[in-house]
């Protein structure tokens, strides 16, 4: 279970962390947005990732083989940057529709996906 809860936080995080790194770039669209000032955008994207570590740091204390989880720091890593590409994956396709997926993006998926075979693989 505890890996379970784990990945679960690390998807939260990400959902998160995404926003605050690219939700900007999307929010410069609203006229009220993109009279704010760079400071102050920034500001407000370290709000968001402040939230996004409230959900990092559990995630990755619960998954860590010494605390009792199940995943190895190697693993940990890894599942991060699966879950990173695919809420990125998301987050393009959903907001940014002039972003298309190309086969070149759908390759580099894939091989992230076998890095996290094996990372896992003994």
């Amino acid at each position: 279970m505890r890996g379970l809860y784990c990945v679960l936080l690390l998807l939260c995080s990400n959902v998160f962390m995404t926003f605050a790194w690219y939700g900007n770039l999307k929010l410069q669209s609203y006229p009220w947005f993109s009279k704010l000032s760079l400071p102050l955008i920034i500001l407000l994207s370290w709000l968001v990732a402040g939230v996004e570590y409230s959900f990092m740091i559990p995630a990755n204390r619960m998954g860590f083989v010494e605390n009792g989880g199940p995943f190895s720091l190697w693993q940990l890593k890894v599942i991060q940057e699966a879950v990173t590409l695919t809420i990125f994956t998301i987050f393009t396709l959903v907001l940014f529709k002039s972003e298309p997926m190309r086969l070149n993006h759908l390759i580099g998926f894939i091989f992230l996906i076998l890095a996290v075979y094996f990372i896992f693989k003994k």
